[in-house]
């Protein structure tokens, strides 16, 4: 079976300086919030283009706690609208409803599969507040005229990053285009941890210390606590794991854009619909390569047969999902299309030259 994901293959490319790192931080005696900590998020904020990096639990608490800190600086309220791309995960949704606001579903483009940005300003209200962009797959919504839109309205832009690290528009790097960003180190995520991780960027001085102490308790000194805050903080070790791999995250991009280059030149069967650059994108970073099939749960059914592990992101809209059922009566009718069509195949950098030949020649065949 080729498995979608081989997270062993792909982590043991690292396991020597891994285990080096490991030791660094057991030897330190300092486990939470010390140098390995302070050390990232300095290089990341380097990589992505912000001034300031600050390393959280998750991709999830990052964007909760992005918009927890605009309620306490009072630049949003309770019940403020968020647009936020209807074709997304959960997680996005999330972060606005358990902040009390409130989300604004915009259907995505069909061919990049993010947010239209030509449906944004229908949307627009008195009581919108922000844009929540969602860069889904790998690569980049379209920033460029999000930004136009919201400076136009004066709302904030936050970015959610989870799934395009080190992906580039306008010359920029995802993270970098908005008011503050979220990433998730999820270990699928192209740069990944060994456990759950995130981070919040933004070159907004008070958006960061705010920040800084909602992840810990509210606290900026020990014992005073400022906010009603999270214990969200990313700890030494998944720190120290991401120095080590974010020194090879371009490496590990430019490998996975050689195999999509690969499915998108020789994938040749009229069933399937292949993904797309925007044109406004200077590059994919693939952490997904998802197909569109009519016929899409025969299609897994048949490459499951011929040992080709599949998933599907997502088959289930959030607007959809029981735990949002305020919103099921809504018509979505391009997000439906997509969640009822979408398939991804394996593309990490660990695949074989001929596992990629074998999975081109199979879906080809089918």
């Amino acid at each position: 079976m080729i498995s979608f994901l081989d997270l062993k293959s792909i982590n043991r490319l690292y396991e020597s300086s891994l285990k080096k790192s490991f030791q660094e931080v057991l030897d330190s005696g300092w486990y939470i919030m010390g140098e390995k900590l302070q050390e990232f998020e300095k290089e990341f904020a380097s990589f992505v283009g912000t001034k300031y990096c600050i390393g959280v639990g998750s991709g999830l608490d990052a964007l909760k706690i992005i918009f927890k800190a605009y309620k306490e600086l009072s630049l949003l309220k309770d019940f403020d609208q968020v647009l936020v791309p209807a074709n997304t995960y959960i997680a996005s949704i999330i972060s606005i409803v358990e902040n009390n606001l409130t989300p604004i579903f915009i259907e995505p483009e069909f061919d990049s599969y993010n947010i239209d940005p030509n449906k944004i300003e229908d949307k627009i209200t008195n009581k919108t507040k922000a844009i929540l962009a969602v860069h889904l797959y790998g690569q980049c919504a379209n920033m460029k005229k999000i930004n136009t839109i919201a400076k136009k309205y004066n709302l904030l832009v936050i970015e959610d990053v989870a799934q395009a690290h080190g992906a580039l528009h306008d010359n920029k790097l995802a993270g970098s285009l908005s008011n503050a960003s979220a990433f998730s180190f999820y270990p699928g995520k192209n740069l990944g941890a060994l456990g759950d991780g995130g981070a919040v960027c933004s070159s907004d001085e008070s958006l960061k210390e705010t920040i800084l102490a909602l992840r810990n308790y509210g606290s900026k000194k020990k014992y005073e606590n400022i906010y009603i805050g999270y214990n969200s903080r990313l700890d030494e070790l998944q720190a120290a794991f991401l120095l080590v791999k974010l020194k090879k995250l371009k490496e590990i991009n430019q490998k996975r854009d050689d195999i999509a280059k690969r499915y998108l030149n020789s994938i040749k069967n009229p069933k399937i619909t292949l993904p797309k650059i925007a044109s406004f994108n200077d590059n994919h970073v693939w952490h997904l390569f998802v197909i569109r099939s009519k016929d899409r749960d025969n299609l897994q059914k048949y490459l499951s047969k011929n040992k080709i592990q599949t998933q599907i992101h997502y088959p289930i809209a959030p607007h959809k999902q029981k735990a949002l059922k305020k919103y099921n009566s809504l018509d979505l009718p391009l997000t439906k299309k997509l969640h009822d069509e979408v398939l991804s195949l394996p593309l990490h950098e660990c695949l074989k030259d001929s596992e990629v030949e074998y999975i081109i020649k199979t879906v080809n065949g089918f």
